[in-house]
Formats: structure tokens, C-alpha cells, sequence
């Protein structure tokens, strides 16, 4: 057992009315792939029972520490009651696109309940051509990108036929922290706190050209540089653009309310543009994200002379090798809660000509490698540890809401996470594709673009309030032009490594899909 981090602990505080701080998939399935022929929830139930001591995250609850004076602490729950996590339901005739997105808006826009493990499952049937799907959500202080793909992993199958897992260990009796042991530990902390915050003030101030908000103060970077003089480091900071989020429809006050759409790209479109030019993956996914968005701009008549800027999480968790244990109470707390940083960068939202915005946003995230690698890559976690938990479970809300209405620290958040190239199955039925979702906030923006790659496509899922922007749709559609758009750069260069494809690209569109929902609960 152990206390939750600041960052960690930040996640719970984020959350008000207006803002549930979980990500979720998407996973859209062929049953008939299944022995049975069908996907049931017993089914499901079943496959969660002998595998959840693989996952960590699905079987840890919170243990309050009284009056929020301190950080919860994580407690191993041998007794999950999963008849309570795992939900089914049915949609309406046609079963089509848009009738998912509406129950899955339903279903993110809702905040996890507290008082047990912090995650959901529900089964979807009745999709058109016999599909069905998975959604299912966890809360964000217990993954991150890296443990959030081993929770997926130890629930599928490289085949029809599910695998072997280990037997699970002995269930050991939850030992939570006695009230006096809580009591003394927040006593000691807060008397650490200000040594802690200082120590957290001095890291993050050797990055301060780096943080979103504070990068704009002036001599950011000369301050920058002074602190990391003082502690000793002498590596010159790589040279940034402007880190100033302009003004956006997209950035104020959310409502309760999320709209969901889901789409996909060929990955072998992708990596074609990115091998004519010379660029990795990301760089055209990026570029794919600043055109979609700009395109929404300029049909809102709303696209600011200055480019968004958009944060990027970074994974600082490595991945664990296959065949790793994942029973043991050390694995468990190793593999709940978060190691992330994040980098900021401009999208290129400015640049009128595709190809030179490509370039553009190539240079940016170059840029903003650089300066990561030189970063303490601990920042939001020190931002995070400056302030003490009781004040922040109060203050976040209330910060984030104003720095919604004062100006965006970032335009959105974009997230591309990589994954398996060969197909996958649940109880059987093949995993046709995965849509991950994430997070919209106050001050973070209205929409939020992840995307994960999957046994050769790259599949979409956008995140938006619908008081910011009320036609997520569109993005979709934007994002396919938009690889259109790259893909004609090719079909005008002789120099184009690989065989143009002359099909008619409306065979090639992305599925589309948007609903509405309330947040309340």
C-alpha cells in the first residue's frame, strides 16, 4: 500500500460538475470470432475474474485520509464486486455510428464513482453488421498512458483462443492505515511541505520557459537559466518558439455535457507521407491534428494569427517486458498511478500552405524535443507538490475555471499512443479497432484528440464540450481531408517512394460518429 502522488492526487482534485478526469477506449468487436459466436457479459465477467490480478489498476480503491489533511492512500481490494463495475446494454435501431457515440457520451461524461475501484465497463451491443463494443474507463490518477495499455493487454488474446494467465496469488487481507498512522502522517508532511515546496519551486524554475502560462512571464528563460546555473547544470537550453495559447473557441468555461467522434486513417497513409519526407510517424499525426483544427477554424471564422499550442503527454514509465509478473504487491504498486511529463508545442495552425505547415510543425516538435531533453522532466509533478493537498482538493476547481475565463495555458491536449500491429481478441471476438479517450478541462481546452495505432490503422477519438465546440463531427471529416490534403502533396512529387493509389477516396473515409450528453450524476 502507498500514498498517491501529488500529480496523482491532482487528478482527483481537477474534478467538479463540470469536469470528470478519467480516460477510456473504444474497442469495437467481431463476436463471431468467438467459439460461442456471441460476446456475453457473463463471458466478460468471467475473463475479469481470472485475470484481474494482472491488472492493478481495476482492483485498488482510495482510503481518505480524514478532512483531505493528506493524499489518499491506494488499498488492495481482494473483494471486488465487479457485478457493480461491469455494465450491458443494448442501442437503439440502426446501431450505427451515431447511436454509440450518444451512449458512450453518456457514459464519459459521468464521474467514476469514488467509494469503489475507479473504473467501468460496458458491454454495447446491437451495432450494425452483427458488432459489438467495449467501452471502458478508468480513472486518471490510477493509469497513465503505459499501465492504461497493460490493463487492455492482460484482458486480450493474440488469438481466438484465450491464453493461459497464471494462477493468482493468495489474497492477502487489505491492511489500511489506522486513523492515528494518517493523522501523523499529514502532521509530518505538513510540516515538510515547505521545504518540499521550495525544493519543488527550484525545479520547476530551471524550466520555466517550458511551462505553459508562466513561459510567458518576462525573461522566463533568463530566469530559467539562473536556476539551473545555481544547481549546477551548464547544458545551454535548446532555443523555443513562443509558447502563448492564443484565444480559440475552443478555450473558456466547460459545461457538464461531452460530445464523442470516432474515426480512423489507413497507417500505411500515414507512414507513406512520412517516409517521402523523411519524418516519423507523430509528425504527420500532429500535422493531421493542426490541419483538422485549422480547418474548423476557418470554417467558424475563428483561426487566430498565432499558432494553438498543444500539450503532448509523455510516458517517463517504461513499458514492462512480456512475461512480467504482475501479482505481487510491489508490481501492483509500481503499476498504479502516473509517470508522465508533457511537452508544449505550436501546431502550425497559421501556416496556410500544407506542405510548408508539415515542415513547420516538424520544426516544432524537434524544438520541443530538444528542450524536453534537457527538462526536468518532473515539472508536473513539482507544480503539482508545491501546493498542500487539503488546499488543492479545495482550489483546483476554482483555479481551473479562471484560467478558463482569463486565458488558455494551452489551446488542447494531443496524445498519440502507439500500438500492437497484429490483431487482438476479447473472450474470442477480434478487436476491430480502439478509439482512446481522454480528458477536457477549464484549462486545458474544450476538445481533447487522442489517437492509438492498431494492426495497420490509426484509430481516432476526439473529446469535446459541446458549449466549445458543438460539431465534433467535423473534426472527423476535417482529419480526412486532411490526409488527403498530404497525400496530393505526394501525387504532385515525382520523387514519391511508393505506388500511388488511384481508388477513389471516399472508400477510404473515416466512420463517423457524434452524440451529446450530460455530466451530471
Amino acid at each position: 500500500m502507498r500514498q498517491l502522488t501529488a500529480l496523482d492526487a491532482q487528478f482527483l482534485s481537477v474534478e467538479s460538475a463540470t469536469t470528470a478526469a478519467h480516460v477510456a477506449g473504444v474497442a469495437i468487436l467481431d463476436p463471431s470470432t468467438s467459439p460461442s459466436g456471441a460476446l456475453t457479459r457473463e463471458a466478460l465477467l468471467a475473463l475479469l475474474r481470472e485475470r484481474l490480478h494482472l491488472a492493478p489498476p481495476l482492483r485498488m480503491r482510495l482510503a481518505d485520509v480524514p478532512f483531505g489533511l493528506d493524499r489518499p492512500y491506494w488499498l488492495d481490494d481482494p473483494d471486488v464486486d465487479l457485478d457493480a463495475h461491469v455494465h450491458e446494454t443494448t442501442l437503439p435501431a440502426p446501431g450505427g455510428e451515431r447511436e454509440l457515440a450518444a451512449y458512450v457520451a453518456g457514459a464519459h461524461a459521468r464521474r467514476l464513482d469514488r467509494g469503489r475501484p475507479l473504473w467501468e465497463a460496458h458491454l454495447i451491443h446491437g451495432l450494425e453488421g452483427g458488432r459489438c463494443a467495449l467501452y471502458m474507463k478508468v480513472h486518471h490518477c490510477a493509469i497513465d498512458g503505459v499501465s492504461g495499455s497493460e490493463v487492455l493487454t492482460a484482458l486480450l488474446d493474440p488469438s481466438p483462443q484465450p491464453r493461459r494467465v497464471e494462477a493468482p496469488p493468495a489474497p492477502a487481507s487489505p491492511q489500511p492505515p489506522g486513523l492515528l498512522a494518517m493523522l501523523a502522517g499529514a502532521i509530518t508532511r505538513s510540516i515538510v511541505q515547505p521545504v518540499e515546496t521550495l525544493c519543488s519551486l527550484a525545479r520547476a524554475a530551471a524550466d520555466l520557459d517550458a511551462i505553459p502560462v508562466l513561459a510567458a512571464l518576462p525573461d522566463a528563460r533568463l530566469v530559467a537559466q539562473a536556476a539551473r546555473a545555481l544547481a549546477g547544470d551548464a547544458r545551454p537550453l535548446p532555443e523555443t518558439p513562443p509558447l502563448v495559447a492564443p484565444r480559440t473557441p475552443f478555450n473558456g468555461p466547460i459545461s457538464g455535457e461531452r460530445e464523442i467522434a470516432l474515426g480512423s486513417v489507413p497507417l500505411t497513409e500515414v507512414r507513406r507521407v512520412a517516409r517521402a519526407f523523411g519524418m516519423g510517424p507523430n509528425d504527420v499525426v500532429m500535422t493531421l491534428c493542426a490541419s483538422a483544427l485549422r480547418r474548423w477554424l476557418l470554417a467558424h471564422d475563428a483561426l487566430p494569427d498565432r499558432p494553438l499550442l498543444a500539450a503532448v503527454p509523455v510516458a517517463l514509465r517504461p513499458q514492462r517486458s512480456p512475461g512480467t509478473g504482475g501479482s505481487s504487491r510491489n508490481a501492483a504498486d509500481g503499476r498504479v498511478g502516473n509517470r508522465i511529463s508533457a511537452m508544449i508545442t505550436p501546431l502550425a495552425t497559421d501556416v496556410a500552405s500544407p506542405g510548408e505547415r508539415l515542415a513547420a510543425v516538424r520544426s516544432a516538435l524537434a524544438a520541443a524535443k530538444r528542450r524536453f531533453a534537457v527538462s526536468h522532466r518532473t515539472w508536473l509533478d513539482d507544480v503539482c507538490a508545491m501546493v498542500p493537498n487539503a488546499f488543492a482538493a479545495l482550489a483546483t476547481p476554482v483555479v481551473f475555471r479562471l484560467a478558463g475565463v482569463a486565458g488558455a495555458g494551452v489551446n488542447l491536449i494531443v496524445s498519440n499512443v502507439p500500438g500492437p500491429r497484429l490483431p487482438l481478441y476479447l473472450c474470442g471476438a477480434r478487436m476491430l479497432a480502439y478509439h482512446p479517450l481522454s480528458v477536457v478541462t477549464d484549462a486545458t481546452g474544450g476538445i481533447s484528440i487522442t489517437c492509438a495505432s492498431y494492426d495497420g490503422r490509426l484509430d481516432f477519438g476526439v473529446v469535446a464540450c459541446p458549449t466549445r465546440l458543438p460539431d465534433v463531427r467535423s473534426v472527423i471529416g476535417h482529419l480526412r481531408e486532411s490526409m488527403d490534403e498530404l497525400l496530393a502533396l505526394l501525387d504532385d512529387s515525382p520523387d514519391d517512394p511508393a505506388p500511388h493509389d488511384h481508388g477513389p477516396r471516399q472508400c477510404r473515409a473515416l466512420a463517423i460518429s457524434s452524440a451529446t450528453a450530460s455530466g451530471s450524476m
